[in-house]
């Protein structure tokens, strides 16, 4: 399933890339990102967790579908989960995911763009651990997450005219992690990113 994401994941942004059209100045172009990561879950909606700090790494490729808009595929791999502090430790849920983002740009003006779309994501690895204050009493215990996730991405950025990107981007995750308790990712990532 991992090597299936993966191959469509390529292959959407080669179709992307290979058929884009030059209908304005502006190029189709692919490139490479990565970046910082504060992720947390929301449990029930009663609020979030404690933060997690990451990273994400990847590759994207960037159409321009007119003057001021672009259809911007990605390919993440994404560190997320998150910290809860109770009985005298830190439970660390420690989630990363490859996640295949389908973002629409609307660039405000030549180089500052607002940005929003789809997301899906598979769990490609999960640890549970939980630390004490007292080393005998450290553990560790798996929960098993559910293997897909998705949701919808919010964010803004600048890109110069050589292709150096800086952005930040809020994943608001809308399927649940686990079965109990409608644990639901959110994420921050702040990037910067290459054309090639």
């Amino acid at each position: 399933m991992k090597k299936t994401i993966l191959t469509l994941g390529i292959i959407l942004m080669a179709f992307q890339v290979g058929n884009a059209q030059d209908v304005t100045s502006k190029t189709a172009n692919v490139g490479i990102k990565g970046g910082y990561n504060l992720a947390a879950v929301s449990f029930d909606g009663d609020g979030e967790t404690s933060q997690r700090s990451g990273f994400h790494i990847g590759v994207y490729g960037e159409s321009f579908l007119s003057e001021s808009f672009a259809l911007q595929l990605e390919l993440l791999y994404s560190q997320q989960g998150y910290e809860i502090e109770a009985n005298g430790g830190t439970f660390t849920q420690k989630l990363d995911y490859l996640n295949l983002p389908i973002i629409l740009k609307g660039y405000i003006s030549d180089n500052f763009f607002l940005e929003t779309g789809p997301q899906i994501g598979l769990a490609i690895s999960h640890k549970e651990e939980f630390d004490s204050s007292f080393n005998l009493f450290d553990t560790t215990q798996e929960f098993d997450p559910n293997s897909f996730d998705y949701g919808v991405n919010f964010g803004a950025g600048f890109k110069t005219d050589s292709g150096f990107t800086l952005s930040a981007r809020y994943h608001l995750g809308l399927g649940d992690i686990y079965d109990e308790g409608s644990p639901k990712n959110r994420v921050w990532l702040f990037s910067v990113g290459f054309d090639l």
